[in-house]
């Protein structure tokens, strides 16, 4: 007897008899074997796809959906995917559809910017986009099934680093941060007068660059005009009252220097006072609200001993609002751009929920607030060395003046110009900013957080050493608050 249908069941038996077909789950791989236009263009965005990861110019912001790379999701789309399970001719699959493929379109354009040329052009590129979006019609299913985010934690350093022991103490070191939070905004908001200097920056009044917000109105997401967005902006931009012991506690631009022979070096000028601002989206007992979302860059935080775990080049703080349908604030909140010292500051429109029991991050707010009006502006009073939050406070409009700073969109940080020609973002293509590495990286990395301490691109915010919990979830408010009738 013949041993070689022994060897096709053995082998029919080790892949759980799945078929032997290596490509079968997986559309992309399929198409490029097809000798048609739709191969034509599944190979063609292969080959882009390899000639951007061979330069390392891959933008991290919003993955490839798995199977259709000519696809890209972020996880307000992942949610909105349950909006999109209905027929493929319905408006709400195509709307939802549409939003992936110019996800893709945009954050592609990026890569190409900051990659050496190529002899694609965008109108061969829309062509395909057309030529593959008639193809996916019949893998609708396939398409919401795999648009998803993948986690920014990693299980594997969980379990090497024995997660469920060793999170009790980190746990007790995150009980002490807050515990010594509250007492830093406690004693500011007793404070009347401060001999420590404080240097005064103000938003422009005209923004130099608005966030693109797209129309996705029919899957229930507000939009708003190009003129109502820049009154918002500056509406709700906040002013910043920052101890100065050096220019390490000035912001600044990011900006591309030359260093050395042909080589580039990444600072950030102190001398170009910049906020940076994104718009992002949450949803609120089925309802979805506008965010804004303002980044501060600073050159670097200096240690305060030796060794400093937290010290290193690079600092920041970001600063949120998520706006009631009337575009007044409903809830701030604030991390550092590694994803750390989450906390919130609530308004009197929303109510804490109760959260269940146990030691993972939750909800921690050192101070609430009575929303500010139309008339009035939030301001920040920032630490020297730290630029952690010390106190938020509400003041007129028509307020002091200070340093001005200029309001100016969060993504051209993602293609930025270098002085002798060419583009690259700020950030590597596994989403980290080079250079802002911390030495509590090797001390934080059981609790799953991929170089703990390192600044990081938008949409890549796990923002709890213990649980997990991302900055970009469109269910985070929800998930601690609730609004008031």
């Amino acid at each position: 007897m013949s041993q070689r249908p022994l060897l096709v069941a053995a082998c029919c038996m080790l892949i759980g008899c799945a078929g032997l077909d290596p490509h079968a789950d997986d559309p992309a791989a399929q198409r490029r074997l097809q000798h048609d236009a739709v191969g034509d263009c599944a190979r063609l965005f292969a080959a882009i796809d390899r000639r951007i990861d061979a330069e390392g110019t891959r933008d991290a912001q919003s993955p490839r959906v798995a199977g259709f790379p000519h696809l890209r999701v972020d996880r307000v789309l992942a949610r909105l995917a349950a909006a999109a399970t209905v027929p493929s001719g319905d408006p709400l699959a195509a709307q939802w559809y549409r939003a992936l493929v110019q996800r893709d379109a945009d954050d592609r354009a990026i890569e190409l910017a900051n990659s050496t040329p190529t002899m694609v052009s965008d109108d061969e590129l829309a062509a395909c986009r057309e030529t593959l979006r008639r193809a996916d019609q019949a893998e609708l299913a396939k398409v919401r099934a795999a648009a998803v985010v993948p986690d920014d934690y990693s299980t594997t350093l969980r379990a090497l680093g024995l997660y469920p022991l060793t999170r009790h103490l980190f746990a007790a070191g995150i009980e002490r941060w807050q515990q010594e939070t509250l007492v830093i905004f406690a004693a500011q908001a007793a404070e009347t007068t401060s001999g420590t200097r404080r240097l005064r920056y103000v938003p422009d009044a005209q923004p130099q660059g608005l966030p693109l917000v797209r129309d996705l109105s029919a899957l229930g997401l507000p939009s708003v005009a190009g003129s109502e967005l820049a009154e918002l902006v500056v509406r709700h931009a906040p002013r910043l009252e920052i101890e100065t012991a050096g220019d390490d506690d000035r912001p600044g631009a990011l900006v591309w220097q030359p260093d050395g022979a042909d080589g580039q070096r990444l600072v950030v000028a102190v001398a170009e006072q910049v906020l940076y601002v994104r718009s992002g989206y949450a949803q609120m007992a089925d309802r979805w609200l506008l965010q804004l979302s303002y980044t501060a860059w600073f050159p670097g935080r200096p240690p305060e001993r030796a060794p400093d775990l937290l010290a290193g080049r690079f600092d920041g703080l970001l600063w949120r609002v998520t706006l009631a349908e009337d575009g007044s604030p409903l809830i701030y909140d604030t991390i550092h751009p590694c994803g750390c010292y989450h906390l919130f500051v609530p308004g009197e429109r929303v109510r804490a929920k109760a959260q269940p029991a146990g030691i993972d991050e939750g909800l921690f707010v050192p101070q609430t607030l009575l929303a500010p009006r139309t008339e009035q502006r939030i301001v920040l009073r920032l630490a020297a060395g730290t630029h952690q939050l010390q106190q938020v406070l509400v003041e007129a409009a028509a307020a002091a003046a200070g340093i001005r700073l200029a309001l100016r969109d969060d993504d051209e940080l993602r293609s930025l110009a270098f002085p002798g020609g060419g583009r690259r973002s700020v950030f590597a293509a596994d989403g980290l900013l080079p250079g802002s590495e911390r030495l509590e990286r090797f001390v934080f990395w059981p609790m799953g957080v991929r170089s703990a301490g390192q600044m990081r691109q938008w949409g890549r915010h796990a923002t709890a050493f213990v649980g997990r919990r991302h900055f970009d979830d469109p269910l985070l408010m929800d998930r601690y608050f609730e609004r008031l009738p």
